[in-house]
């Protein structure tokens, strides 16, 4: 369970075992929570880390923090995520920045390799799905 909210992460033995993901996560409850593509740009719109994965990767998942935040959410209530690659070599790097991101039960996860993103020299966009305790209603 995350925060209440009735989450279960299973990973079937008849499945391969995964590294660094969760191959089932069921919710059942809570707020949902979508998170857009999060690229390598600061607050002020400045690239962080031309042609660096790890510093892309970090700025990413420092903008997945502050968008989370904004929902009242936490790395630990995500459920799924799916990171677009320009280079799906670069997943050693990426698996290390996502591994000080994700310190439980890690989310469903999808990768793709991209030919390009919005920015030819991005490298890295991570969108998410988060479920968080409590009903949906914003108050008046």
């Amino acid at each position: 369970m995350i925060r209440g909210s009735p989450v279960k992460h299973t990973n079937p033995p008849t499945l391969p075992r995964p590294m660094g993901y969760t191959h089932v996560v069921e919710a059942t409850g809570g707020r949902t929570i979508h998170v857009s593509g999060q690229i390598a740009l600061d607050h002020t719109g400045a690239l962080v880390g031309e042609r660096d994965i790890r510093a892309q990767t970090r700025q990413v998942f420092e903008n997945l923090k502050a968008a989370l935040a904004a929902a009242d959410a936490t790395f630990h209530d995500v459920v799924k995520i799916t990171v677009f690659m320009t280079d799906v070599s670069d997943l050693t790097a990426f698996r290390e920045i996502r591994d000080l991101y994700f310190t439980r039960n890690p989310p469903a996860s999808s990768l793709v390799q991209v030919a390009r993103l919005v920015r030819p020299e991005l490298m890295i966009e991570i969108e998410a799905v988060a479920i968080v305790e409590g009903s949906g209603q914003m108050p008046i």
